[in-house]
């Protein structure tokens, strides 16, 4: 049997920061962490499952004793923002009134959506309801993550697949996925497909090299410092 452990997890820590940054005393730990979880289920539901379609793939929330920053990672951060900046402060007054608390959002452009697994997978998953070809859709989208610069993509996708009676699994890997490599960077998302049939699973890796090539390439040469590699190799 597979031992799986979840990307993002495995490497919290060594060479992935955590998704949220905050402290709070032992009282109050639960209700923020349950706090954080509702903001992620608002902001996902308000931006991506509802107009303006943002591709949000990510949320990072900070916490000061004054204030709540939302980070938004996006795809097109023009539809986040609206015009004039209205969608964003109608989101920062909604987050408000959720939270009791100060608020303000950040937003960051995902440069590159191609080689981001949860747009990766929110993509399949939509065009899976639309009733495509299962096979070409995921052979398309793990094709285009490798021309856009991915080293390894791995789709695999399970459920009654084409409204067959049982459900199955269609498994597709091009390049390389180091998964139990701790320095390698890997991008992992998943999502659903609710079709008339049934639910369908969809969960994608992308493999866009190793952590410290990109320390070396940050660094200057001329310095002739090497960074010291965290964690193991």
């Amino acid at each position: 049997m597979g031992q799986k452990t979840h990307p993002f997890g495995f490497r919290v820590g060594i060479t992935e920061a955590h998704k949220s940054r905050w402290y709070a005393p032992k009282a109050l730990y639960g209700e923020l962490l349950v706090e954080d979880y509702r903001i992620r289920e608002f902001v996902d539901k308000r931006l991506n499952r509802t107009p303006p379609f943002a591709a949000v793939s990510d949320i990072h929330i900070e916490r000061t004793r004054e204030e709540l920053k939302v980070i938004v990672k996006t795809a097109r951060p023009g539809l986040v923002i609206g015009p004039k900046g209205a969608e964003v402060d109608k989101l920062t007054e909604e987050l408000q009134y959720l939270t009791g608390r100060k608020v303000s959002i950040g937003i960051l452009e995902i440069k590159n959506p191609d080689t981001n697994a949860q747009l990766i997978a929110e993509g399949v998953a939509e065009q899976l309801k639309k009733r495509s070809s299962f096979r070409r859709v995921v052979k398309q989208r793990a094709e285009g993550a490798m021309q856009n610069g991915a080293i390894g993509v791995r789709i695999q996708i399970s459920g009654r697949l084409g409204g067959a009676e049982m459900s199955r699994r269609l498994d597709t890997r091009l390049g390389s996925i180091p998964l139990s490599t701790l320095q390698a960077n890997i991008d992992y998302g998943f999502a659903q497909s609710f079709t008339t049939y049934g639910t369908i699973g969809v969960k994608v890796w992308v493999y866009k090299g190793m952590y410290t090539d990109e320390q070396e390439e940050n660094q200057s040469r001329a310095a002739g410092a090497r960074p010291r590699a965290r964690g193991r190799r």
